[in-house]
Formats: C-alpha cells, sequence, structure tokens
C-alpha cells in the first residue's frame, strides 16, 4: 500500500468516527418525542415532567457545547471529545435504567453534554484534513445535524411498535460506545492550542442567560407566555446576555471573544444559522402531528380535522425520511460547489430552497406525497446551509479559536430551533377548532407560511455574508494597481 493509500485510509477512518460521534448526538434530539406519551403512562408522570426529557437535553448541550468547545481549543479536541462521549455514554446507561421520570431527566440532562461533539469534529477537520477536503467533510458532518432529526423519529417510532422505550437508550448507548471506541483508535490529536485560562465568570454567566432564554421558550406555552415567571426568566436572560458580553469584553482571555463573534462572516452566518433552525423546526416538530391525524382522534372530534393522512407514528417517520436523506446529500454537495463558486452560493441556495419547500406545504398538502416532496427540498436547503456555516466560520476565525466558534454557531442553530417550535405550536394552538381540542389546518398552514418566510430572511442574512478571504485577495489583488497609481 503507498503512503497516498495509507494517508486516504487514515483520513476516512478519521471520518467514521466523527460521523459516527456526530450521528449518536444527532438521533436523540428526537429520539424520545415519539415515546412520550408511552414515557407519561409508565413512568406515572404529567405531560410537563415528561416534556422535560426532551428540554434538559437540549439545555444540557446548550450549556456544554461553548464550554467544552472552548476546553478542546485549550486542552486538546480529542481528548475533550472523548469525555464528552464517556459522559454521553454514562448518561445513555443511567437513562436505560432510570426507575422515576426525576432520574430519567437527570441522566438526559448528562446526555446534552454530547453536544460537544459537532464542533469538536469541525476543528479535528480543520486541523488534519488538506484543504481541499475540508468543504466537504464538514459538510457530511454538519449534515448530520439534520439526518439525525428525521432518523430518529422513524427509527423511534419502529422501536416503540415493537420493543420498549428502554430499548431506545440501548440503542443510543450502543452507538455512543463505537463512536468512543473509533475515536480513540482512529482520531489523531491536534497540536493546536488556545494558551489561556477557563473563564469561569463567561461560562456561568453564558450558561445562565441560555438556560433562562430556552427554559422561558419551552415553558412559555404551559405557564402562559405573559406570566411573571416567563416574563423573568426572558429579562433575566436578557440581563445576563448583556453581562456577558461585557465581561468577555474586559477579561484578558475570555471563553469567547466578542469581537471574533462581530466579524461580519461570523456575525452574519450566526444570524443565518438562528433563522436556519426556526425555520426547519417550525415545519419539522410539527409535520408529524399532521401526517397522523385524524387519527387517535375520537369520533365526534375527528369530524373537525378534514386533513392529514392518518398514518401511524412509524409511517409518518417514514414519510420524514426523503429529507433525512436530502440533507444528508445536500451537504457534500454543498462542499463542492462552496469549493469551486465560493461558500456564501450555497448557502444563499440553501435557505431559498427552504423558503420554496415551506411555500410548496402550505399550498399544496392534499397528498402525504406532496408533502414528502416539498419537504425533501426543505431537506436538501438545509443540508447546503448547514453544511458551509461550519466552513464559513473556520475561514473568518484563527485556528485556536475554531472549536468555540462552532460551538457557538451550533448552539444558535439549536436555539432557532427551540423558538421555531415554540412559535409553531403557539400557531397550532391559535388555529385551534372545537373549544381548542384540535388543531385546525390553518394553524398548520400558518406554520408553514412563517416557516417559508424564515426561508426568505435567512437567505437575506447569507447574502450579507462576506467571507474574510476572499476580502483579503480583492485587497491583494488591489494593492499592485494602487501602488502603480
Amino acid at each position: 500500500m503507498s503512503a497516498t493509500e495509507r494517508a486516504r485510509q487514515g483520513l476516512g477512518l478519521t471520518m467514521a468516527g466523527l460521523l459516527t460521534a456526530s450521528m449518536a448526538y444527532a438521533l436523540m434530539q428526537t429520539f424520545l418525542i415519539p415515546a412520550l406519551p408511552v414515557l407519561q403512562r409508565e413512568l406515572h408522570t404529567s405531560t410537563g415532567w415528561v416534556t422535560w426529557t426532551v428540554t434538559a437535553y437540549l439545555l444540557s448541550g446548550c450549556v456544554a457545547t461553548p464550554i467544552v468547545s472552548r476546553l478542546g481549543d485549550q486542552y486538546g479536541k480529542k481528548r475533550m471529545m472523548m469525555v464528552s462521549l464517556a459522559v454521553f455514554l454514562l448518561g445513555s446507561v443511567g437513562a436505560l435504567a432510570a426507575p422515576n421520570v426525576a432520574v430519567l431527566i437527570a441522566f438526559r440532562a448528562i446526555q446534552g453534554v454530547g453536544g460537544a461533539v459537532f464542533p469538536l469534529s469541525f476543528a479535528i477537520i480543520r486541523d488534519e484534513f488538506p484543504p481541499q477536503k475540508v468543504g466537504v467533510a464538514m459538510g457530511l458532518v454538519s449534515a448530520l445535524l439534520g439526518v439525525g432529526g428525521g432518523v430518529g423519529i422513524a427509527l423511534s417510532g419502529v422501536i416503540m411498535d415493537h420493543l420498549t422505550w428502554r430499548w431506545l437508550f440501548a440503542v443510543s448507548a450502543m452507538i455512543v460506545a463505537l463512536a468512543l471506541a473509533l475515536v480513540w483508535r482512529f482520531v489523531p490529536e491536534s497540536p493546536i492550542r488556545a494558551a489561556s485560562r477557563v473563564d469561569v465568570p463567561g461560562a456561568a454567566l453564558l450558561s445562565g442567560a441560555l438556560v433562562s432564554l430556552l427554559l422561558a421558550f419551552t415553558e412559555g406555552a404551559s405557564w402562559g407566555w405573559g406570566s411573571a415567571a416567563v416574563l423573568g426568566l426572558f429579562a433575566a436572560s436578557a440581563a445576563l446576555f448583556a453581562a456577558w458580553g461585557a465581561v468577555e469584553m474586559r477579561v484578558a482571555q475570555p471563553m469567547v471573544d466578542m469581537r471574533m463573534l462581530s466579524r461580519r462572516p461570523v456575525l452574519f452566518t450566526n444570524i443565518t444559522a438562528l433563522v436556519s433552525g426556526f425555520a426547519l423546526y417550525m415545519t419539522w416538530v410539527i409535520l408529524p402531528l399532521f401526517f397522523q391525524l385524524p387519527r387517535g382522534l375520537p369520533p365526534d372530534l375527528a369530524k373537525f380535522a378534514d386533513y392529514g393522512f392518518g398514518t401511524t407514528v412509524t409511517m409518518a417517520g417514514v414519510w420524514i425520511l426523503p429529507t433525512s436523506s436530502a440533507v444528508l446529500l445536500g451537504g457534500p454537495m454543498a462542499g463542492l460547489i462552496g469549493r469551486r463558486y465560493g461558500t456564501r452560493i450555497p448557502l444563499v441556495a440553501g435557505m431559498l430552497m427552504v423558503a420554496a419547500g415551506a411555500t410548496g406545504i402550505a399550498l399544496f398538502h392534499g397528498s402525504a406525497a406532496q408533502v414528502a416532496g416539498a419537504f425533501a427540498l426543505c431537506g436538501l436547503g438545509i443540508g447546503f446551509a448547514f453544511a458551509v456555516m461550519p466552513k464559513l466560520i473556520v475561514d473568518s476565525v484563527e485556528p485556536s479559536e475554531t472549536a468555540v466558534a462552532n460551538g457557538m454557531n451550533t448552539v444558535i442553530r439549536v436555539v432557532g430551533g427551540v423558538i421555531g417550535a415554540q412559535v409553531g405550536a403557539v400557531l397550532l394552538a391559535a388555529g385551534a377548532v372545537d373549544g381548542g381540542r384540535v388543531p385546525g389546518e390553518s394553524g398548520f398552514v400558518h406554520a408553514f407560511w412563517v416557516s417559508a418566510a424564515g426561508g426568505v430572511l435567512g437567505a437575506i442574512t447569507a447574502a450579507m455574508v462576506a467571507p474574510r478571504r476572499r476580502r483579503r485577495a480583492r485587497a491583494r489583488a488591489a494593492a499592485p494597481s494602487l501602488a502603480a497609481e
């Protein structure tokens, strides 16, 4: 075997480890959603408490991702990825044996630490892969964030139809254990380090701000959007974000360099990430219900749901699977296009595809095939957008900032998704009929239109991204002519 073949094989094995680690986390974003009614019944708990099995995972992931990413920049990306996966595995095993909902929620929060695998993967790719392969490799990893959501719903439906909910965590534990072994064996440790100490005040303030914000959005519907608790959480989040920004501007070695976040490519890529997460999850979270209605409704209420396709949970997931395939296809395609024409073009195109797909669902939803086809277009767009965001970020920051910069981008995407899911729920409630007991078709249609508007807004913000390397290249090209003058 030649040296070139050995190098190619080594990159392939490294990629296998990173993809397995990323898929493990992405699956668990939606893995529990079809199982929530069963969990509520078997653990003898309320709807509010069982919902926290999803909320705790998202909250923990948002808090842990920037912190672990920064530690990766300081102490080694592979080392912190293995720590993150080991904690994730502990959470999976603990959740598998959870005797009650409180213990399950606690171990779901522990699982959420695995969210750091995405930014750490991007940083490892930047450090270890040849420049011509970076875009496609990042596209594949980033696409899994969208693929995992769809596959998670479909696979969960199959498991719940034939096994018990504990098998969800058994499958999770097996995938995480495989990822841990692959990363340990085949992923090299990067020599690039950020020489700094842990910014404890910055980490604490950012954690508090994210927890307050996400808690307000996830509990707004049940607590009341105008309640003192929800308004207080929003106010606390704003105050904590302001304090975090002030602290990060003053400390010598901040956890997140605010000047880095304010650079035009990073700023507008992050804004696009927020909007893309919003637009995707606005539709993704409500579509399974749209496919299943009027199935499960009593006869006296089914007459109010004269839309939908009456599928099972499993078949709803199957109809959404083409979207996951489209996301996976879009990732490497966008990487190739970005390498040839620049990364801003596939980002704009991706957001326009999201807008077109959501518009298609809003206008044409008379058959399951119509909806699945239009949502697959959304998936292709998300594959494009998610794939090029990490490349735009790494091209605009120093190598020692790669993990934390992509960590913030990942967090912002998740925050956008949480907001989109909650706005979708509000629109469904506003369009409900028969005294609010049945979601009306108009509520779904309004949500699809808002998702389409989000796609258009994302295309506008994406068009405002100006990659730093391109600006520098133009400046260098202009220098000789200016000197001649």
